[in-house]
């Protein structure tokens, strides 16, 4: 009888650990991002450094401050592909999975329409985040989403490579 008490004691803990586990990875260390009208959506032109906001409305954003990658957000924007020519274009992208409650970030069809050429990828800001840039994708009809990417310095110091001198010092 004592045996069957301890399995299911530790059954139950197995389960709460796991409902614990499974909910802050979704909806616990995400928080909406508010607002700042005229601020949240920039990209860099070409040859410049700084990001120059852009028009848009119908701002949604997530972000989480245990990682610098969570960051999703969708908009719209009247820009055009004439207007959108002399910003920093971006070869491709690779937009991360965001939590189901996120209706507007579907990551896969995102990344789908980069590949088949629907969306076109720019750079919104270089190193937001040490090693992360912010990237936004526009496709023809005027919908956008932003998200962080890890570029080449973020990629060598995440999986132990050194960096070398062309990478800014850390923080």
């Amino acid at each position: 009888m004592n045996g069957k008490i301890v399995a299911g004691f530790i059954v139950a803990c197995g389960l709460i650990a796991g409902a614990a586990i499974y909910y802050l990875q979704v909806y616990g260390y995400y928080y909406e991002v508010t607002p700042r009208p005229g601020q949240d959506v920039a990209l860099v032109p070409e040859g410049a450094e700084a990001p120059q906001p852009i028009p848009y409305a119908d701002f949604r954003a997530i972000d989480a401050d245990s990682s610098p990658i969570r960051y999703r957000a969708c908009f719209t924007t009247p820009l055009g592909a004439d207007e959108l020519a002399r910003f920093t274009r971006l070869e491709s992208g690779e937009p991360r999975v965001a939590p189901g409650w996120f209706d507007c970030f579907d990551a896969e069809a995102l990344g789908a329409a980069i590949e088949a050429g629907e969306l076109d990828v720019y750079l919104a800001e270089k190193n937001i985040a040490y090693g992360v840039d912010r990237v936004v994708g526009i496709a023809s009809d005027g919908r956008g989403w932003a998200w962080h990417e890890l570029n080449d310095c973020g990629r060598k110091a995440y999986d132990g490579t050194p960096v070398g001198e062309e990478c800014p010092p850390r923080e």
